[in-house]
């Protein structure tokens, strides 16, 4: 009897295969920047790992606490460019690690082309200097296949990495004031 399913098994399985290799939506990005600031690691862990600020990022006009202390899991912050906003929460602080978990609660892929964003912020200790490193996962941010060219894998690493480096880069140009 098994001798006589065998080909119809191996058939179904081909056929599910093939059907499931051309249903695989869009894969999981990441990106990861670094920068060395010459300025000691607690205070530019002060200024980093402050939630409800992001005074060092170019792009940001203001940030809005929703709700909890900027300092604990569960904190939200709206974070504003112009009139466009995404919502952020912490997943996990961790002040003695120089640590800031947070992921984007409310997207708006107008203004930031991701989706399913999380990051991680992280101050290293590097003698009198800091390396502070910037690291995403995330997805496009168009779900489905054959994104349009706005919201493709390219468009969603280039934005997130354009972010970061601008980000640090003025990181580091404020704390070696």
């Amino acid at each position: 009897m098994l001798r006589k399913l065998l080909p119809v098994i191996v058939m179904l399985a081909g056929i599910v295969g093939v059907s499931t290799a051309n249903a695989h939506g869009p894969s999981r990005l990441k990106v990861s920047e670094s920068v060395t600031i010459n300025a000691p690691a607690d205070k530019v862990w002060k200024t980093v790992g402050a939630f409800d600020s992001l005074s060092w990022l170019p792009p940001v006009t203001k940030v809005v606490m929703e709700s909890g202390n900027p300092t604990e899991k569960g904190a939200v912050r709206v974070v504003y460019v112009g009139d466009q906003s995404v919502t952020e929460e912490i997943k996990r602080y961790n002040p003695d690690a120089m640590m800031l978990k947070y992921k984007i609660t409310k997207e708006n892929t107008a203004l930031l082309p991701v989706t399913n964003y999380q990051s991680t912020i992280k101050v290293k200790a590097e003698g009198d200097k800091s390396i502070v490193t910037w690291k995403a996962g995330f997805y496009r941010g168009y779900p489905n296949n054959d994104p349009p060219e706005n919201l493709n894998d390219a468009t969603a690493i280039s934005a997130i990495t354009g972010l970061y480096k601008a980000g640090l880069d003025n990181l580091k140009a404020e704390m070696e004031k």
